[in-house]
């Protein structure tokens, strides 16, 4: 790609310039903020005290690097409230792989599930590197470091949940149920208003330079890295031998395009439950602003 002009502060972005990097914002951010809550779902339910606390670490980690991003939407406007708490969940962005409910007791589940989304993440971190807007490259490092952490659990955790026949039969079956639901890791994320723009706007965000590799080049290598790994541990994958994906391949519920499976709606019923109950029409800050310490 090439190079491209930064683009202005916040405050001077043209109307196109600022849908382009709020739509990407929101996929980052709400990718984050859904898989974390899944992933407490877990706590005190892990195999080991050492996974438990590795997952709920996970969760915390994530929680913080969708601040790192919604923090950036109140550049515009924004409340906490109306990016959260008070916010229509049909306007959630989110691959709808975050928000797949967890199969009960099963620990193979979440461990992939880790592994599939961590190495897009990887693949999407490095594609905002050079960003040609800086409130996003900025805080770039911050969460590649803990990302790094989180494949390397991942990446353990299926080598070691693969040495036995059961085992495997286990990852299989995760395989089986969450990879298509991961392909959506790489579908165009529609406008939060406009469901019939994603593919024009996900352009904008790569012509601009805010993205520097498009979802298609992305969704490739992703696929390039996965598929010879899992093989490696002696599970199938459903794609072709050519990594090639069709509409036939992925889920009717994408999350990026605003359809959801149903679990959605009860998570995020769950998750504003106590907002709604004690009436709040605001949320309290408990993380301090990024800005106010440098990342």
């Amino acid at each position: 790609m090439a190079a491209v002009d930064s683009l202005a502060d916040p405050a001077d972005l043209s109307e196109e310039e600022r849908e382009a990097v709020e739509t990407l914002l929101y996929r980052l951010a709400d990718d984050e903020f859904v898989l974390a809550e899944r992933y407490t779902e877990w706590q005190v339910r892990s195999p080991t005290l050492e996974s438990d606390l590795a997952l709920s670490n996970i969760a915390q980690d994530e929680l913080g690097h969708a601040r790192l991003w919604y923090d950036l939407l109140e550049d515009f406007g924004y409340e906490e409230s109306e990016l959260l708490w008070e916010r229509d969940p049909a306007t959630f962005r989110h691959s709808s792989l975050v928000e797949l409910p967890f199969e009960s007791g099963d620990w193979a589940d979440p461990i992939l599930r880790s592994y599939l989304y961590d190495e897009a993440e990887h693949l999407r971190l490095e594609a905002l590197e050079d960003s040609s807007y800086d409130r996003i490259r900025d805080r770039v490092g911050k969460v590649q470091g803990e990302e790094n952490y989180h494949r390397e659990h991942a990446t353990s955790w299926l080598e070691r949940l693969t040495e036995t026949d059961d085992g495997r039969e286990r990852v299989q079956a995760a395989v089986d149920r969450l990879f298509p639901h991961a392909l959506t890791l790489f579908e165009p994320c529609a406008p939060r208003d406009d469901e019939s723009r994603a593919a024009e706007v996900e352009s904008r965000i790569d012509d601009l330079g805010i993205r520097t590799r498009s979802l298609e080049e992305m969704g490739e290598e992703w696929l390039e890295t996965v598929v010879p790994f899992l093989e490696s541990l002696g599970l199938e994958t459903p794609v072709s031998e050519r990594h090639e994906v069709t509409e036939d391949d992925l889920p009717e519920a994408r999350g990026r395009d605003g359809s959801h499976v149903e679990e959605w709606y009860d998570l995020y019923d769950e998750f504003t439950h106590t907002y709604r109950e004690l009436g709040r029409t605001k949320a309290d800050r408990i993380m301090e602003d990024p800005d106010d310490y440098g990342q």
